[in-house]
């Protein structure tokens, strides 16, 4: 095992020290999470930037295929992060034996999802008919789907294999692939976008050959260096295969479609916004576009710690110290108040260099500026909520955190948005501003009945 990256607590030291202590773990394990994620990020960034200097068309063609496949992965990708806590809390108890068919089984539910998210994807047909496109536009959207579509094994394998390094604390693993496939993404967007070395010219289609290309040699750089690895080299994760178990893979579904549910609510929930918006006009769509984009950007920490958070809780869990998993669970809410503080006062001095960076159109700014002032204050919450919701995942509580999560953004934000957004029922008609101020009081409702629940939670010990 490695100590180094998940050391067991040492229980004589002050409270402050060992706290201080659980800290440094949690950067240790959340510094590489978060440079995965930004990987991750910039591969949209990529698709967006360069299929738009391909054509209009070809940019609408390749973010409605985006919008179309990122929540269906995103669900399975949540459903996956099972693992992570599960194989973190059978490191902590030291038991090895138990982590290969945890990983087995999570990688025949990637096997699974892969069938489903292809026959999905290759027959939106009805989706784009009732999306009224032009035809140039649906034609690229189902061709960069068709050949997206050949890179969703690796995509899941990834997400599989990752609940076994991250489980083991050994997060720099998934953020070297990760960075591996947005370094390939960008050369092989440029040959099968624009038609170098002799390929013709695909546009917006090209994108989805170069995502699957480049995630499918991530995947299998992965699987090298996971069998020929000295590190891994105990695991054997060929030779170790297991058999499909119904059991244990009913156990890591009853923890994993909760957080894949919840993911999809989140997700679900800004494209219906945006959906609500279109009627304003384009400098509005604009300008939410860029606060949302904004605050997605700042969220990539607070998000990074809380899957940190979320390995520690379940390694001190299956080591049998619950009183530590408790400490950093709980004291982990000051380090996120502190981001949230940090991130607000930079939303709120620097909110007009921020709009001037994405646009030079003089009112989308004045709208980007005055909806940062909002996203600022969405941002406290929004950190909140994302710690506790981490740590009871590390306590493998999912299912009363999905419900609430599903009130709060549906029961709450949302239907507190469109009213102050569109009626003057509760004040005058705000436009766009409504829905932040919704959202971030669904946000609250979260926070405050996810703390709730992470303070009167009385997790079972054992696995």
């Amino acid at each position: 095992m490695d100590e180094v990256h998940q050391p067991l607590p040492e229980v004589r030291k002050s409270l402050v020290s060992r706290t201080l202590t659980e800290w440094k773990t949690l950067a240790i394990l959340g510094g590489p999470v978060l440079i995965a994620q930004i990987a991750q990020i910039a591969n949209g960034v990529i698709d967006t930037v360069m299929s738009g200097h391909a054509s209009a068309e070809d940019l609408a063609g390749v973010g409605i295929g985006s919008s179309l496949w990122t929540p269906l992965f995103l669900f399975f990708m949540g459903t996956l992060g099972a693992l992570q806590p599960i194989i973190s809390g059978y490191n902590g108890a030291r038991r090895t034996e138990k982590v290969m068919p945890a990983t087995w089984q999570g990688l025949y539910i990637a096997g699974t999802g892969s069938i489903i998210m292809i026959l999905l994807l290759t027959n939106v047909h009805p989706i784009l008919k009732g999306l009224n496109l032009e035809a140039d536009t649906a034609r690229i959207t189902q061709g960069y789907l068709n050949a997206f579509v050949w890179g969703i094994p690796a995509l899941l394998l990834m997400a599989a294999l990752r609940g076994l390094t991250d489980g083991l604390g050994h997060t720099r693993v998934i953020m070297v692939f990760a960075v591996l496939s947005t370094l390939l993404n960008l050369p092989l967007n440029y040959i099968f976008i624009y038609g170098k070395l002799g390929l013709p010219a695909m546009g917006g289609v090209g994108c989805g050959w170069a995502t699957s290309l480049s995630n499918g040699v991530a995947a299998i750089a992965m699987l090298i260096y996971l069998s020929r690895s000295k590190l891994y080299k105990q695991f054997n994760l060929i030779a170790a295969r297991a058999r499909p178990d119904t059991a244990l893979i009913r156990y890591i579904l009853s923890v994993g479609l909760p957080i894949g549910s919840t993911i999809f609510v989140e997700v679900s929930v800004f494209s219906v916004i945006a959906l609500f918006l279109a009627p304003l006009g384009p400098v509005v769509v604009a300008g939410h576009q860029i606060a949302l984009n904004v605050v997605s950007l700042l969220f990539m920490l607070p998000l990074s710690i809380g899957m940190a958070l979320t390995l520690r809780v379940s390694f001190l869990m299956g080591a049998g110290a619950p009183d530590t998993a408790r400490l950093i669970a709980r004291s982990s809410l000051i380090l996120s108040a502190a981001t949230a503080l940090v991130f607000a006062t930079f939303l709120f001095t620097f909110s007009h260099s921020i709009s001037a960076l994405y646009t030079s159109d003089t009112e989308v700014q004045a709208v980007t500026v005055s909806l940062l002032m909002f996203a600022a204050l969405f941002q406290v919450a929004d950190v909140i909520q994302v710690t506790c919701i981490s740590a009871l995942r590390g306590y493998k509580d999912t299912g009363i955190p999905m419900v609430i999560m599903l009130f709060s953004f549906w029961g709450v934000g949302l239907p507190l948005g469109y009213t102050l957004t569109f009626t003057d029922l509760l004040a005058p008609a705000m436009g766009a501003a409504g829905f932040w101020v919704g959202l971030t009081g669904g946000l609250v409702c979260a926070s405050v009945l996810l703390g709730w629940r992470l303070f009167h939670y009385r997790p079972e010990t054992g696995l």
